[in-house]
């Protein structure tokens, strides 16, 4: 009991030294913890790029995503990392964060047909709360062609866009083949179509 008191008193108080803790469990309570220290930014930075275990790399991720004034390149390399999970959490931080010079990025992630599922849809959400026109065509290329639950997240990316293409994509949405992607456009269509 007292060993637990000293990490929680530790994670609280500076938790740079259990940034090396050879436990990933107490590596990723660290980088939690980091966050409500603006000089270990920079560390969890670079741990998203160089740790050896993905949930930690995860963690960073999602962490730095919480940190407007953390600087975004390493999120935008993440969108590169070899486990799919990762590449999924910077998707979703940079959405979080608004950082529009990852749209081209993005753009790319939701075009790459091999990519994870999980990954493109965190990526079509992430355009959706960036909200760049840039983003517009890949949105809705896959609104109509991609697996169901990518359309679907393209529905509710596509609602913060104006225009008549936009408009049209939605109701062909709403008579999608899919009950998930047709529920989501009639919400928005805010009708049903049969």
């Amino acid at each position: 009991m007292s060993d637990n008191r000293e990490a929680l008193s530790q994670l609280r108080d500076d938790p740079e030294p259990l940034l090396d803790s050879p436990e990933p469990a107490m590596r990723r309570l660290a980088i939690v913890a980091a966050a409500d220290h603006q000089r270990l930014v920079g560390r969890v930075a670079v741990m998203l790029a160089t740790d050896s275990d993905s949930a930690v790399r995860r963690e960073c991720a999602e962490t730095l995503g919480r940190i407007s004034s953390a600087d975004r390149t390493p999120l935008r390399s993440a969108l590169q990392d070899p486990d799919p999970e990762v590449r999924e959490a910077a998707a979703n931080a940079l959405g979080e964060l608004g950082d529009r010079t990852a749209v081209p990025e993005l753009v790319a992630l939701v075009g790459n047909t091999n990519e994870d599922a999980l990954v493109r849809e965190a990526a079509v959400a992430a355009l959706g709360a960036i909200g760049d026109t840039r983003a517009l065509p890949i949105l809705l290329e896959n609104v109509a062609t991609a697996p169901p639950q990518v359309r679907r997240r393209c529905v509710v990316a596509l609602t913060v866009f104006d225009g008549d293409e936009v408009e049209i994509a939605l109701r062909r949405a709403a008579a999608d083949r899919n009950p998930m992607v047709r529920e989501a456009a009639e919400m928005v269509v805010g009708r049903s179509v049969d």
